[in-house]
């Protein structure tokens, strides 16, 4: 059976921000699982331009290729004022038919909270693509420190969660996609 590939959206592009690092976290996790091919996609790797372009730039060609690519996601998202940031909005909507009948998981992070304010948005905004949310999270305080210094043993617990789920979705949509191709 061929890998789930799985692309890993760091939606932060803050300076000094820490989703990179959570990324990091998750994708050694992920990585543990050999039927996984696990990609990073960094949006800060990308030259958006300010306002929506008539025609597509190299890097919004870029993006979309990269989500097209992909079987499922995990997006990695911080709440900031109990929702999800603003370029990483911009970014969803550069693609739209390669969203569709796909997996989408979300690792979460907050101060005080584990981001799931970002997440209940974020899933409105994938239902709409016609994408497929899964149910559990893998929420971060980072008020208790990072991955690596929480408690190891319920937050790799939540990824295993979190990548059964997707691992299940991601396969049976691809399944379904190239046995009949999805039509919104």
């Amino acid at each position: 059976m061929t890998q789930l590939r799985i692309a890993v959206i760091v939606g932060s592009t803050r300076e000094g921000r820490v989703g990179d690092r959570v990324a990091h976290w998750f994708v050694e996790q992920a990585a543990r699982h050999d039927d996984l091919a696990v990609t990073v996609v960094d949006l800060t790797g990308y030259d958006f331009p300010a306002t929506y372009p008539a025609e597509p730039t190299a890097s919004i060609r870029a993006f979309v290729s990269e989500v097209g690519r992909a079987d499922a996601f995990v997006v990695v998202t911080p709440e900031y004022n109990h929702s999800f940031p603003a370029p990483l909005k911009q970014a969803i909507d550069y693609a739209y038919d390669e969203w569709q009948a796909k997996a989408v998981g979300f690792v979460s992070y907050g101060c005080g909270s584990t981001g799931l304010h970002a997440v209940d948005q974020l899933r409105t905004v994938f239902t709409a693509l016609h994408a497929m949310t899964v149910r559990d999270v893998v929420g971060i305080d980072l008020l208790a420190g990072e991955p690596t210094t929480q408690c190891a043993d319920e937050l790799q617990r939540d990824v295993g969660v979190l990548l059964d789920q997707l691992r299940w979705w991601g396969l049976a949509l691809r399944d379904g996609r190239a046995a009949r191709p999805y039509v919104s």
